[in-house]
């Protein structure tokens, strides 16, 4: 679909930048609210929205897309709040990183035929309107997580549809429940790592120490918002643990290969990373 009253509740790095890009694609009316009312004026001035109401109800009255682009327990607040004052034709999404619990949300609320989820694989640590970029989704894989049963595809295909023609992104339609455990591996336990080699250098990094470039990349992740990551990890812990599990066999290869002194073993260890890491970059 391309809507011409586009509704946004969120405008952070995402919200912002979904409401910019769709001003730039030529969206008739883009209608956002921020619980912060700073953002919202600077998303009007700045020519992202049209309307920037007090109140996220008055958002959702006026939207034929409404984007819940707030952190996974908002979101899933918004849409019970705010689903009785939806036009009756209007299609939801969220921008949240973790779907089985708003699509099933969605369900039970009787909206299976009018909404279908979104993670975008775009943004960075930064928060607010202001880390909001133009460009921000050109190119992105966007996820697009159906409701179950009658109606549910023909939402996907509608909210596909606008990723793709209005924010230039590249939509692939994915079951809640395949899509949790797949970013669980691919995002949420890289997260974990990032952020427990952050912790293990804070504490054994000597004062004035300098961090080369090795220690600053695989550190990157540990910078995002820690109450968002809190919120994100218990939502998929039914996932994320098994998959941080996983690493216990590797983890102790590696231990063991050291202590025999294993040149073979490590090296094998290595190539291995190695290997799979180059063919990524192809």
């Amino acid at each position: 679909m391309r809507p011409s009253r586009l509704g946004i509740l969120g405008l952070g790095a995402i919200g912002g930048s979904v409401a910019r890009q769709a001003k730039l694609a030529g969206v008739a009316t883009v209608v956002g609210w921020s619980p912060e009312p700073s953002e919202r004026v600077a998303a009007v001035k700045q020519g992202a929205l049209d309307d920037a109401p007090a109140k996220a109800a008055d958002v959702a009255r006026v939207a034929d897309l409404l984007v819940l682009a707030a952190p996974p327990a908002a979101n899933l607040a918004q849409l019970e709040a705010l689903a009785p004052h939806l036009p009756a034709a209007a299609l939801v999404t969220d921008v949240g990183s973790v779907k089985r619990a708003i699509v099933a949300l969605a369900e039970r609320l009787g909206l299976g035929a009018r909404f279908a989820g979104s993670h975008p694989l775009a943004g960075s640590h930064r928060r607010g309107f202001e880390a909001s970029r133009g460009d921000l989704f050109r190119g992105a894989v966007v996820y697009v997580t159906p409701c179950t049963g009658g109606g549910g595809d023909g939402a996907a295909r509608e909210i596909s549809h606008f990723w793709e023609t209005v924010l230039g992104a590249h939509a692939v339609t994915l079951d809640a429940a395949r899509h949790d455990a797949q970013v669980a591996a691919t995002s949420h336990v890289p997260q974990v790592v990032a952020s427990l080699l952050a912790y293990f250098l804070a504490r054994h990094t000597p004062p004035g120490a300098s961090l080369g470039p090795g220690a600053l990349d695989t550190t990157r992740l540990a910078a995002s918002d820690s109450a968002l990551w809190t919120e994100i990890l218990l939502m998929n812990r039914d996932e994320v643990l098994p998959a941080l599990r996983a690493l216990e066999e590797p983890l102790g290869a590696v231990e063991r290969a050291l202590e025999a002194g294993d040149g073979p073993a490590l090296a094998a260890w290595l190539t291995r990373a190695a290997e799979w890491r180059r063919r990524v970059d192809l």
